[in-house]
């Protein structure tokens, strides 16, 4: 059923991937599998946008459907039950709208026991450090597909020095060009290749 959802999102079948999903949950499939398809649908959407065979209504649209099929697997996740593993800032910069892989690293966080605070996208370096100084969370995690918003990471990284927080606060980087040339230009602790990555890598960084 999994392969089935990586097409008929690329084809834009809201209808039939909702229905999918429904019914693969009732069958007990694995909810990670059906959200690693999804992932997966949704890479293919924005190569098909990249290559200028898909037009910019097919991507709000393929979006649309992504964020209608979370919601459906997002409860069969995990339990928002017992203690919280730690409490987590995340965003996409400044200058960045994207926010797919974002939303996933959130689901995923939320199921794994993290509290999460999702800022949203476009969200200035002063936005980050008071919701940091205001939480009291101790990771912080930035999202940015574009290659511009590396400066915009850097800035949000040199924020937090000059607020005297880095050395509180961990950072996580994360979007399709990151690599660890970004991490060292960023000043960021360290980058998840995926979203499953991300969420190791807070369970490293975290202290309740």
């Amino acid at each position: 059923m999994a392969g089935n959802l990586v097409e008929q999102l690329l084809v834009l079948e809201e209808e039939q991937v909702l229905a999918d999903i429904r019914e693969s949950l009732e069958k007990g499939e694995d909810p990670l599998a059906l959200v690693e398809a999804l992932r997966e649908g949704m890479t293919l959407v924005g190569k098909s946008f990249e290559d200028k065979e898909y037009f910019l209504s097919e991507l709000i649209m393929s979006a649309e459907i992504f964020k209608e099929a979370i919601a459906l697997i997002e409860p069969h996740l995990g339990s928002d039950a017992g203690p919280s593993r730690g409490k987590v800032v995340v965003g996409t910069v400044k200058g960045d709208i994207h926010d797919i892989g974002k939303n996933i690293v959130v689901t995923l966080l939320r199921c794994d026991g993290f509290e999460v605070y999702d800022l949203g996208v476009d969200v200035p370096p002063e936005v980050f450090v008071s919701k940091l100084n205001e939480t009291g969370a101790t990771l912080l995690g930035l999202s940015g597909l574009l290659t511009f918003a590396f400066d915009s990471m850097k800035e949000t990284v040199d924020s937090l020095v000059e607020a005297g927080m880095r050395d509180e606060v961990k950072v996580i980087i994360g979007g399709g060009p990151v690599n660890e040339k970004v991490v060292e230009f960023a000043g960021a602790d360290a980058y998840g290749v995926d979203a499953a990555h991300a969420v190791k890598l807070a369970v490293q960084y975290v202290v309740a």
